[in-house]
């Protein structure tokens, strides 16, 4: 289980097939003394289990193996060195919940379509799949890889986001472009209340 409020923006330093699997090499300043083999961390809202991690100079190289499905319903596919990540580490019990409840299984893959700025932030509109639209609510939470955010508007699929200057410096949110692909997550309730109303978000 994750907040959404990330802790580190990695790079990927490697992307290796291993038969239908892809071995993900990620290069992050998290310190390699504690992360455990077997440890759970979200890869731009993608919770991945580590199989492997090196002490780099600046930090550490953590290795997670990618299977088939991940790759097909996540932006994970098409990744390749040198993408930025947002990285989370797993929630503690008794740690604070700074986002909201976020559990690293994505729900569908959007797309940036326009962004603005808005004095000092910035206004980024995203377009989900349509199916995912009825779990999308003005002023309720979603994870945009990985980040944890407030909805501002809905029309339709799409839904518009604010950026604080912070979140655009410490994720790597604020290098969107047009038409680039994000990692969406619908609020763990609206999933639920949707499923109870007979919505089918898939």
């Amino acid at each position: 289980m994750f907040t959404g409020i990330v802790s580190d923006v990695g790079k990927v330093v490697e992307m290796t097939p291993i038969g239908e699997l892809r071995r993900l090499a990620v290069a992050s300043a998290y310190d390699p003394a504690s992360i455990e083999v077997g440890a759970s961390i979200a890869n731009a809202g993608v919770c991945l289990t580590v199989v492997g991690v090196e002490k780099r100079a600046s930090g550490s190289r953590i290795s997670f193996d990618v299977g088939a499905e991940t790759l097909a319903v996540t932006t994970l596919g098409a990744w390749r060195k040198g993408t930025h990540v947002n990285l989370e580490r797993s929630l503690k019990l008794g740690d604070e919940l700074g986002g909201h409840l976020v559990a690293g299984h994505v729900d569908g893959v959007g797309r940036l379509i326009s962004t603005r700025d808005e004095g000092d932030s910035i206004r980024l509109v995203f377009e989900a799949p349509g199916s995912l639209a009825p779990g999308i609510a003005s002023k309720g939470s979603i994870a945009v890889d990985g980040v944890s955010l407030t909805v501002n508007e809905v029309t339709g699929a799409r839904f518009g986001v604010n950026i604080i200057p912070h979140t655009r410096a410490v994720t790597s949110l604020g290098s969107l472009k047009v038409g680039d692909a994000v990692n969406l997550e619908l609020d763990l309730i609206a999933r639920y209340v949707a499923r109870l109303m007979g919505k089918d978000l898939q």
